[in-house]
């Protein structure tokens, strides 16, 4: 440098002046051969072929989730048990919920299954026809009434023997002493008429005379009373003969109807009519219907799995009404999947049975897990998984694609549903 300051002047500008230029011709070389190989290095990217495709998903049971509600005949209808909690799994069938009306029903249900086991007991006395202890019942009773009649009939022939003898011997009697009182008047009556000629005569005295008056007055009435005790006794006899011929005729009646009544129910016991049958069987038929309604009814107080799978969320406790939400959120999360959101430019690259590897956007799981590609939307739509990225495309346009795991791996995210992960499709 203390060279170039005692060169002349001229020389040291032209000295400077190679330098410049020398400095430029070399940035020059240096910058060329700096854009010769990036543009060597972007088209040897460029040229490398394509070999997996990208994308933002999330993870979904492979049945979708579904809300489960009560009948939509059961409008309003008030969550009354809850017999599960989130997390649990359960198997076809399986009662969820029950709503308040499940007592009312359930007490219809049983009462409904009484009346059709009357109505079938009813139809099978019927078919079955009178029992025979009830037919030999009622036989006994038929010989009980017959012979009861016949028992009459001779008790009330006794008895009217009995007072028609009764008769015999007491008019006999009255008239025995009818004929000795009248005798003993006769008698007395021819003492008087001789003391009377006697006392004419003088013979006996008036006091006697008067005695032997006496005598026949008193035979007189004496006589008149046999006679009177002897029409009394024949009316009275007679009169007891005819009210037992009377009351022996009412019992015969009475008897002999009864025995026609028993005879009748004795027939009716032992005939099964096809109307009865008929009858019966309706009655049968009406109470199953009625029992099926009754199930029917007590069938929509429950909610019930559709299938096996799990309970991820409950969305209606009990003592609240049933809203839009449901009583629980439910999937068949035991094969789990991931619906990926492939751009529209890349979904002509996807394929059917194509591997995947999957990653957690967030951490929820460790590691990288792998599907295969199941199923290919038809229908382009908008992003619905959002990328953290800030800068990222909110509106891009992409395809549904959903990748089916296997059984151990969906049991290890299976209660990871609606989490973000990262899509990488092996082409």
């Amino acid at each position: 440098m203390d060279r170039l300051k005692k060169l002349p002047l001229n020389n040291q500008l032209i000295i400077i002046s190679c330098l410049a230029g020398l400095a430029l011709v070399s940035a020059t070389t240096i910058y060329t051969l700096s854009q010769t190989a990036t543009q060597e290095e972007t088209e040897t990217v460029q040229l490398q072929p394509i070999n997996a495709v990208t994308a933002l998903g999330r993870i979904e049971p492979q049945g979708k989730m579904i809300q489960l509600s009560p009948s939509p005949d059961l409008g309003g209808a008030k969550i009354a048990k809850l017999l599960v909690e989130e997390g649990d799994r359960v198997k076809s069938g399986q009662t969820i919920a029950l709503v308040d009306n499940y007592r009312r029903a359930s007490a219809a249900v049983e009462l409904a299954r009484q009346e059709l086991k009357i109505a079938k007991a009813d139809l099978a006395i019927i078919q079955a026809g009178a029992k025979q202890g009830d037919i030999d019942a009622q036989a006994a009773n038929l010989k009980q009434v017959k012979a009861r009649l016949e028992g009459e009939i001779a008790a009330d022939r006794a008895e009217i023997a009995r007072l028609q003898a009764q008769l015999r011997t007491e008019i006999s009697e009255k008239q025995a002493t009818r004929d000795r009182l009248k005798a003993e008047l006769q008698n007395a009556a021819s003492e008087f008429k001789r003391y009377q000629k006697l006392a004419q005569e003088g013979v006996i005295s008036e006091s006697e005379l008067d005695s032997r008056r006496l005598a026949v007055d008193t035979a007189q009435k004496a006589v008149a009373e046999a006679q009177a005790s002897y029409n009394r006794t024949l009316d009275t006899l007679q009169q007891q003969i005819n009210q037992a011929q009377a009351i022996a005729l009412q019992n015969k009646s009475t008897l002999q109807e009864q025995i026609l009544e028993a005879e009748a129910t004795l027939d009716s016991i032992g005939e099964v009519r096809e109307v009865d049958v008929i009858k019966a069987q309706s009655e049968v038929d009406r109470a199953i219907a009625a029992l099926q309604q009754a199930e029917e009814d007590l069938e929509l107080t429950s909610v019930k799995a559709p299938t096996d799978g799990q309970i991820i969320k409950i969305t209606t406790y009990p003592g609240e009404i049933v809203g839009d939400d449901g009583v629980v959120e439910f999937a068949q999360t035991s094969r789990m999947m991931v619906v990926a959101e492939v751009y529209e430019s890349d979904i002509r690259k996807v394929k059917l049975g194509q591997t995947a590897y999957i990653k957690s956007e967030t951490g929820a799981f460790k590691g990288e897990v792998t599907g295969k590609v199941s199923q290919i939307g038809l229908k382009i739509g908008k992003q619905d998984v959002l990328n953290t990225d800030p800068a990222a495309d909110v509106d891009s346009r992409v395809v549904e694609v959903n990748i089916h795991l296997d059984a151990e791996t969906s049991s290890r995210i299976s209660h990871l549903t609606n989490s973000k992960a990262m899509v990488k499709i092996n082409l």
